[in-house]
């Protein structure tokens, strides 16, 4: 493992943090692969020459942004990151499934009411139709990775008991499940209360991503808001090829 870590002895920077930046920089560029583990305190502090006390500090600044991973007895691990495909419409229960984990969610919002002007104009229904509003902080094996803020058209949903961890499977409930989407991503800072919920620190990075679905006729069926973690996912996207033709 060839890793870049030596730091400025001359800057002004604290030196853990300097080292804190590298090692995060070689994890997200690759140099060390999801799952590793990661050198020694011993072998850092011989590779960069800087004390096992500021190479434990860089650490542990990862550690608590969620990078890496502690496992007692065995050492210091790269945190795993979920990829989501770009070109898949599933929710966040089955694709936790896929990956092996156990989907959850702790509730924040649950109930039925008259739509806003916003959401009426989102879902193309009457401005006193009723709406689902559905907020959650979605889990996977017990760690909160996302926040979750969806309308649904209220008609398309079973009764509101019968809504579990997935939205999916409950609008599947009344046959409608929706079959395509649109979804917008981009990078932000998680805010007090997101970094609350989301168990990381304030100002950590997140996904929010924007997703409107649509039942095969083209009725709009959700209007979802969601902060994902940046430290635990990464949406991957294939791209081909353009051809023109003209």
């Amino acid at each position: 493992m060839k890793l870049k870590l030596k730091p400025d002895w001359n800057g002004h920077t604290p030196l853990y943090i300097q080292l804190a930046n590298k090692l995060r920089d070689s994890i997200n560029e690759g140099q060390i692969a999801t799952g590793e583990a990661l050198p020694s305190e011993r072998a850092l502090s011989e590779l960069t020459g800087a004390s096992r006390v500021t190479i434990r500090k860089a650490i542990e600044q990862l550690v608590e942004e969620g990078l890496l991973l502690r496992r007692h007895g065995s050492g210091t691990f790269i945190a795993p990151r979920a990829e989501q495909p770009g070109t898949t419409l599933s929710g966040f229960s089955a694709d936790a499934l896929h990956r092996g984990k156990a989907p959850g969610s702790i509730w924040l919002v649950k109930t039925v009411s008259s739509a806003t002007p916003d959401e009426a104009a989102a879902l193309a229904i009457a401005p006193a139709a009723q709406v689902a509003r559905l907020a959650r902080v979605r889990i996977a094996d017990d760690e909160p990775l996302a926040i979750e803020h969806a309308t649904v058209v209220a008609d398309l949903l079973p009764a509101m008991e019968r809504i579990g961890d997935s939205l999916y499977a409950a609008l599947d409930m009344k046959g409608n499940r929706p079959v395509r989407g649109v979804q917008k991503i981009r990078a932000s800072l998680a805010t007090p209360i997101e970094a609350g919920l989301l168990s990381i620190k304030e100002g950590s990075e997140v996904l929010r991503i924007e997703r409107r679905t649509y039942l095969a006729d083209g009725t709009p069926v959700e209007f979802t808001r969601s902060a994902y973690r940046g430290d635990r996912y990464e949406f991957v996207s294939e791209l081909r090829e353009w051809c023109d033709n003209s």
